[in-house]
């Protein structure tokens, strides 16, 4: 489809790409058309996303093709396409400046002729097609030192900000007196212990966060203020408060979750991941709440 698209002297095929390393981001572009010469952009930055990168390399092959009168369609081949969305994105997010540039460029070529049109098309690197797999690999192969010292973008720089508060979050969350003594470890699906982020909604309120009831109960049980035995203890260390289940002595979080036969609705014993211990709750909607106890 592509090549037959090509062989029309008024379509314009553009392939762009960009890679960062060691902070340096590198946009290509190739535009193909019939009967002219190859033209190639290359362009570095420094301090600057991919979704940026990504953005300036679609812009400047839309740029050229302003330059050649007989183009009615252009065709912007890219393996991120989402970031391309973001050019008819009317919502606020940081990237205004360089859309204003890119639609100022498409306001030129829709005025131009009525007929005019683009089109925006996916290529993932995987799939190695010839035009894309160019930009692909010429991006990845730069290696770019900059020798004076460069200003971070502003997404730059809120990431940075960001990484460096999560990362500090993170050594904070490995000392149990910030998370607390009696804090549960759980994994994750791949069998990895759990740490805090704020992306996606957080670790552990994408699993529990659509019942507020279910959020409160996995609160509890994760930091061990709940409405059981080993709870009371800590206040009322002289009284007995054995598990209603008469089978231990006290009704700790550890025998409610594996061993309490008042709570077996659910028969996976991988208690030990969010997703098994989420499904536990699910499963047993008396445990760690507070309702009359189970006889």
């Amino acid at each position: 489809m592509v090549l037959e698209s090509s062989s029309f002297p008024s379509v314009a095929i553009v392939a762009s790409d960009a890679s960062i390393k060691n902070n340096v981001a590198t946009s290509i572009t190739h535009i193909h058309m019939v009967n002219k010469p190859l033209i190639r952009t290359v362009h570095h930055a420094v301090n600057i996303m991919s979704t940026e990168a990504e953005l300036f390399a679609i812009r400047c092959g839309i740029n050229q093709t302003l330059y050649f009168n007989n183009i009615s369609k252009t065709i912007v081949i890219t393996d991120s396409i989402h970031v391309a969305h973001k050019i008819f994105d009317s919502l606020a997010h940081p990237y205004q400046i360089l859309l204003a540039a890119i639609l100022s460029d498409l306001c030129v070529f829709f005025n131009s002729h009525i007929n005019n049109s683009i089109e925006f098309w996916e290529c993932p690197s995987c799939l190695n097609w010839r035009l894309h797999e160019k930009v692909d690999k010429k991006t990845k192969a730069f290696n770019f030192t900059p020798l004076l010292l460069c200003k971070n973008s502003w997404n730059f720089s809120k990431k940075n900000e960001s990484d460096d508060i999560l990362n500090a979050w993170k050594m904070m969350f490995q000392a149990s007196n910030f998370k607390g003594n009696y804090f549960l470890d759980l994994l994750d699906d791949n069998d990895n212990i759990i740490e805090p982020t704020y992306v996606k909604g957080g670790s552990w309120l994408k699993m529990i966060g659509h019942s507020n009831l279910l959020c409160a109960r996995a609160t509890r049980a994760i930091t061990n203020h709940a409405p059981i035995s080993e709870y009371r203890l800590r206040f009322f260390p002289r009284v007995e408060f054995k598990c209603l289940c008469g089978q231990y002595p006290i009704e700790l979080r550890r025998h409610i979750l594996y061993e309490c036969s008042r709570f077996n609705g659910y028969w996976n014993p991988r208690r030990d991941s969010l997703s098994h211990f989420i499904m536990f709750l699910e499963f047993n909607p008396n445990a760690f709440s507070f309702c009359d106890p189970i006889e």
